[in-house]
């Protein structure tokens, strides 16, 4: 029932049908696959009426029974055969025998234990007889029996078949015979999600002083609100206080969903939870098979009769979805990250606030936690919503890291206008490789160029189906389009003069990684973006290098600021501050500041202070000198101002609505259209419609238009009647064809 609820309010606060929201909560290996064979009808005798299509299809079923449609299609040569196949069936000619299976069929492994009859040890001596002339059996089964009695019981001792093979070096004929012979039994099971877990958990490490008393403040604060907000500085030691919460809720039985915002954290994160609560804990996102991420699915149900087991589950925002049936502690960290915002498709859901959600279904309390919350979040605790909790000190009293600004400027005028390293910046690289130490490049940029230039004429290679420049990947020889994945080969050819002397314009990480690697030939530089990253494993293997020390520099986006831990790293350069600073975006200036104090985190060690070097061409800026001193709240105060006077969130709650279509006319005429309906019923509060950045996607035109809707008691039925105005718009004939996608709290 918790699930079901939960699943119809994401459906009906977020704009979209509970069919969106069950697709994409379920793993595909548990939703219901239909299958619709056709058949030609033996009494059916009037050929004379079919078209030639149509007879077609006819012949082919009396030849070959049972056909699926797509197969018709296939051995017609025909790219759909279903017009046809419909008036087949009016006619009487065909009929259609539809069949549902599940699409899930779970992992057997083959374990194997002792036979009944063999349990007793007193019954051991008759079994070394009976095994005497089969001396390699005899061995197979004292190998067995010695695995057995390491474990507290072992009378219930199982263990894979294929792991006794490997510890033994037994061959399986000699198992196969042990198994025939009613010694061993087989027995085949469901195998786990997780590849390597640890069966005896370990004490967790003792809390510091201020990290004591942040606990003890949030358990006092749990007890009257049901979300807290631990506001802690990088590196103060927040998930070991995570760690202290989680074993508290376990002890007492209960379920516990810890949230990341980036599938790079997990890796990291579950070798510290696995040390302490070694099987309890479960991981779940996308970069597990799909029957690894049922398997974790179904250990959350109980069974009949039965109270669930408690468990941690890790994982990333879809995690939200899974059926939890004793929920007693979420824990969101780094809730400020926009990537818990879901995009496309449909249901466009933050994950943080609907854990919140999930959270109160079940009476669960929240922790959310943050060196740079959010906006919202802080906002919320002014407003005494959420409580607040601060760890002001980093753990073992490290310093936050000296920030050092360069006036891109200034160097320019120094040095070739293309310089991506400035001689401060250099020269921490060089002190801190010659001290063994280790260096972080921040470009939020991936790629080698965001662009290519014809040098004859100023021509820019666009993507043919989306209204936006093609990003040079250097490394694959390709030009991509970053909005809809469209490849095309990287020695162009300029469509508008011939030339084919095109110049890469402007630097990604890759063009990083390469320009470090000239400049410092002796050291070993990894790079860490959405394009490094693709397989579950080339991330853990990225950081697992760098934490170990093997890589010195470690080049990337956004993901290398969320949250990673390493002990060797000195110095953090941020390459090109201005990107972050002039998005256009009401949030631009928070997430910039969010990102760069979050980078800068990275920087520093116990002995050591760290060094963090920001390049931008606008060192005046108030975010600027906000990261410089580390001061998030003078970032809080000004946001907060600008946003009440232009009232945007958190002073009210926005909804998106894209309209999308093939024909840029028509897209123009409905969003106007759409506008002026809404307009009418929110009188000053529509803006729109505007074109977005992008204005074209996948061949479709896009028009936006902007809902500011007021907080407070009609929130509720305001975002109803907005839900009642597009229902009603799909009637409008000029609104035929088109999409219209609401996206609440798009931002």
């Amino acid at each position: 029932p918790f699930q079901i609820t939960f699943w119809h309010w994401i459906a009906d606060y977020y704009m979209c049908t509970p069919g969106e929201v069950s697709k994409a909560a379920l793993p595909s290996g548990l939703k219901l696959e239909s299958e619709t064979r056709m058949f030609a009808r033996e009494d059916f005798v009037k050929t004379e009426e079919l078209s030639p299509s149509e007879l077609a299809i006819f012949s082919l079923l009396q030849k070959k029974k049972g056909l699926r449609i797509n197969d018709i299609a296939k051995q017609l040569q025909k790219n759909s055969v279903l017009q046809p196949l419909k008036k087949l069936l009016d006619k009487g000619a065909v009929s259609a025998s539809e069949s549902i299976k599940e699409g899930y069929h779970p992992q057997l492994k083959a374990y194997l234990r002792l036979h009944p009859d063999w349990i007793n040890p007193a019954s051991h001596t008759t079994l070394n007889e009976k095994l005497k002339k089969a001396p390699r059996q005899l061995q197979a089964m004292e190998n067995f029996l010695r695995l057995a009695e390491k474990e507290p019981s072992p009378d219930k001792f199982l263990i894979a078949r294929e792991e006794f093979l490997r510890i033994t070096g037994v061959s399986h004929a000699i198992v196969r015979n042990l198994i025939e012979r009613n010694i061993l039994v087989v027995d085949y099971l469901e195998s786990a999600s997780e590849k390597e877990v640890l069966s005896e958990p370990v004490i967790s490490t003792v809390l510091e002083e201020p990290q004591q008393k942040c606990l003890e403040e949030i358990k006092m604060h749990f007890e009257k609100t049901a979300t807290v907000l631990l506001h802690g500085v990088t590196s103060s030691g927040k998930t070991e206080i995570y760690i202290h919460l989680i074993s508290e809720y376990l002890r007492q039985g209960k379920q516990v969903l810890y949230l990341l915002p980036e599938i790079a954290l997990t890796s990291q994160i579950i070798r510290r939870l696995q040390k302490v609560f070694g099987n309890l804990v479960h991981v779940y996102h996308s970069r597990f098979s799909d029957a690894e991420r049922i398997a974790t699915w179904n250990k959350l149900l109980p069974e009949q009769g039965k109270t669930s087991e408690p468990s941690i589950i890790l994982g990333v925002r879809s995690s939200v979805f899974l059926p939890f049936t004793n929920l007693g502690l979420v824990i969101v960290d780094e809730e400020h990250e926009n990537t818990y915002k879901q995009f496309d498709p449909a249901p466009r859901y933050h994950a943080r606030d609907a854990a919140i959600v999930l959270a109160g279904l079940h009476g669960a309390r929240v922790l959310l936690g943050s060196a740079t919350p959010s906006v919202e979040s802080m906002f919320n605790c002014q407003s005494g919503k959420y409580a607040l909790v601060e760890l002001k000190e980093r753990y073992g009293n490290i310093k936050l890291p000296a920030i050092e600004v360069v006036d891109m400027r200034i160097e320019r005028k120094k040095r070739p206008p293309r310089i991506l390293f400035s001689d401060r910046l250099s020269e921490e690289i060089k002190q801190a490789l010659y001290q063994k130490e280790q260096v972080i490049l921040f470009q939020n940029r991936r790629g080698f160029a965001p662009y290519l230039q014809c040098h004859e004429c100023g021509w820019v290679p666009v993507c043919r189906h989306c209204d936006v420049s093609l990003v040079y990947h250097k490394q694959l020889n390709q030009l991509v389009c970053h909005y809809c994945g469209t490849v095309y080969p990287g020695n162009m050819q300029c469509r508008q003069c011939g030339s084919t002397d095109l110049r890469t314009m402007g630097s990604g990480t890759e063009k990083i990684e390469e320009e470090i690697s000239l400049l410092f030939p002796g050291a070993r530089v990894a790079r860490m973006d959405l394009d490094s990253t693709r397989s579950r494993t080339s991330y853990e293997r990225i950081l697992n290098e760098f934490e170990q020390g093997t890589t010195n520099i470690l080049v990337g986006t956004q993901m290398i600021t969320k949250g990673l831990d390493f002990d060797r790293v000195q110095v953090v350069g941020i390459i090109n501050a201005d990107h972050l600073l002039n998005f256009p975006d009401f949030r631009s200036f928070e997430r910039a500041f969010q990102l760069m104090e979050q980078v800068s985190g990275r920087a520093g060690r116990r002995d050591r202070q760290g060094k963090v070097i920001i390049q931008t061409s606008q060192p005046e800026h108030r975010i600027i000198r906000a990261v410089m001193k580390h001061d998030f709240y003078a970032m809080l105060r000004e946001e907060l101002y600008e946003r009440k006077t232009f009232q945007y969130p958190p002073f009210s709650r926005l909804i998106r609505i894209t309209v999308r279509h093939s024909s840029e006319d028509k897209t123009t005429r409905a969003a106007l259209h759409l506008a002026e309906t809404l307009r009418e019923t929110f009188p000053g509060r529509v803006t729109g419609p505007d074109l977005p950045v992008v204005g074209r996607i996948q061949n479709k035109y896009l028009r936006n238009i902007l809902i500011k809707l007021e907080r407070g008691k009609n929130l509720e039925a305001d975002r109803k009647k907005v839900a009642a105005i597009l229902e009603q718009a799909k009637l409008v004939p000029l609104l035929k064809g088109v999409d219209i996608v609401p996206d609440v709290d798009p931002f």
